[in-house]
């Protein structure tokens, strides 16, 4: 900054003076030490989804599920190309939802009638505790579901829900102005879970948003642009067992249908995206 007069410059100066002053003076507690240095944060998974417009996710960070899902009656087909899930070239990742059927996939239902991506990162990252966040443009339109949500990493062993799931951010098109932080496990595996939502004005879907867990032992904390709105315990599960002290891995996808959301109808526009800037966890 400049400054604007020599009586701003005087101010300016005595600043400066007394800046240098408190650096030399070291804070002590209240039993006359130093107080403990912050922990650092350290960064264990990273992607900025920098790269080509129309290039692939990094296949070292995430792996695509592939198929349909009986079990919330979606309507895709999960494929794991480029046609669903593609940079962009300014830094984001593309999923994208298509009304069509190019390679005769059949879901539960008959013939697929709509083609998506889920990638996950089960077998590159899995992890107990720390900050996932994410940045994120959501999907619009009635029956889209987008979500940025982990698994518990021994799903395969011990099934669902005894290995928890972690919402960090759902939304469904029907209501485009609240998206939703959750965990299910063993008692609470129902549809709604348990868990809250978090409302704007206008619609997710209009701009970017940044959505996070602070994961600790005994806590779930969301929070929806650095603002919290939502902190689960083991107090809120009403004597069930807490199942979120153990790894988890994470999942991008876009679905298209659903118990939840409904279908799609007349109004709703194809192709649908979910962009993603970066994904980011750290301890």
């Amino acid at each position: 900054m400049t400054a604007k007069s020599s009586h701003s410059r005087g101010r300016g100066a005595l600043s400066w003076v007394a800046a240098a002053v408190a650096a030399v003076l070291v804070p002590l507690s209240a039993t006359g030490a130093p107080p403990a240095a912050a922990e650092p944060v350290v960064v264990t998974f990273e992607d900025d989804f920098d790269g080509p417009a129309g290039g692939p996710v990094d296949g070292s960070k995430w792996r695509f599920e592939t198929g349909d899902n009986v079990n919330n009656h979606e309507r895709q087909w999960y494929t794991d190309g480029t046609d669903n899930a593609a940079l962009d070239g300014n830094g984001n990742l593309v999923i994208t939802a298509k009304k069509e059927n190019p390679g005769g996939y059949r879901c539960w239902y008959g013939p697929c009638e709509y083609t998506s991506a889920r990638l996950s990162t089960a077998r590159t990252h899995t992890q107990t505790y720390g900050r996932f966040e994410a940045r994120i443009k959501m999907s619009h339109g009635q029956g889209m579901w987008p979500a940025f949500w982990m698994l518990g990493a021994d799903i395969d062993q011990v099934g669902w829900p005894v290995s928890g799931e972690i919402d960090v951010v759902e939304n469904v098109g029907f209501e485009p102005a609240t998206v939703h932080g959750t965990i299910h496990g063993p008692g609470y595996s129902g549809a709604d879970g348990i868990g809250a939502g978090y409302d704007i004005d206008g619609r997710f879907a209009d701009d970017f948003h940044t959505f996070a867990v602070d994961w600790a032992p005994e806590r779930v904390q969301w929070s929806v642009d650095g603002v919290v709105y939502s902190t689960k315990t083991p107090a809120d599960v009403g004597g069930d067992r807490w199942v979120f002290d153990h790894d988890f891995y994470m999942i991008l996808n876009l679905a298209v249908g659903g118990h939840w959301p409904g279908d799609p109808d007349g109004s709703t526009r194809f192709p649908n995206t979910l962009v993603v800037d970066y994904v980011r966890v750290t301890v």
